[in-house]
């Protein structure tokens, strides 16, 4: 799916797979499609995120509609409001239906910042699905209710597997990659900065995975905790 922005993909291709780990895009059988519902509903709820996808497509976010979708789909607007609550929910569910949450302890712990930033990149150079997620960040730059969206999947696709692990600083280790990864697409994909966009995926990989190995494993911080003063906007020692 391309977003109204024409989201383009580099051509150094797809980034190596991690020995032993599933590709990405890949579809999982037996997955239930996004959205709240039963078995009974999943026919329906496929038909509308397909549809979700094709209108998001031509039309962009902002001028997407409900009905528009709906139609498409061939089912009244209610139901669709039903199934995923928003706008904003359907388009999440549309751009991100097929995403592979990452098994960290699949690999070595040395090699679990390699898997993450391969994870991401093959998705995000993968031609058949890497524009929905760059489509979803340039939404969220736009839109505070796709923001708050954006921030779900990542925590899905990255807080959650290192609190598998049993890491209790998993929400602040998750939030540091997530920054680190965005910051990267962001520059690749969309302001698209030379020579980063002229790198291979293998040489990003190389680049950035050291990086975020470091997050993973950095100890905790020494000294008091720097936290915001929500009243004044002031850091203040904890």
């Amino acid at each position: 799916m391309s977003d109204s922005n024409g989201a383009a993909t580099p051509a150094a291709g797809q980034a190596s797979p991690v020995p032993g780990t599933p590709a990405p895009g890949a579809p999982v059988p037996g997955t239930p499609a996004p959205g709240t519902g039963g078995p009974r509903s999943e026919g329906t709820r496929r038909a509308i995120l397909d549809a979700a996808r094709a209108t998001f497509a031509a039309h962009g976010y902002e001028r997407a509609t409900i009905r528009a979708v709906a139609a498409r789909a061939g089912v009244d607007a209610s139901m669709v409001m039903r199934y995923f609550g928003s706008k904003a929910g359907l388009f999440t569910a549309a751009v991100t239906m097929d995403l592979q949450v990452p098994d960290l302890r699949s690999v070595p712990a040395s090699r679990r910042g390699e898997l993450l930033v391969r994870h991401f990149i093959s998705r995000w150079e993968d031609p058949a699905h890497g524009d929905e997620l760059i489509a979803l960040l340039r939404t969220a730059v736009t839109s505070e209710t796709v923001a708050g969206q954006l921030q779900a999947v990542l925590s899905q696709l990255v807080t959650e597997p290192i609190a598998t692990l049993g890491d209790e600083r998993a929400a602040e280790r998750g939030t540091l990659i997530a920054a680190q990864l965005l910051g990267l697409a962001l520059g690749r994909y969309i302001v698209r900065f030379e020579p980063l966009v002229a790198l291979s995926a293998d040489d990003l990989v190389a680049a950035v995975a050291p990086s975020v190995q470091r997050y993973l494993t950095q100890p905790s911080r020494p000294g008091p905790a720097i936290t915001r003063s929500a009243s004044s906007g002031r850091r203040d020692a904890g």
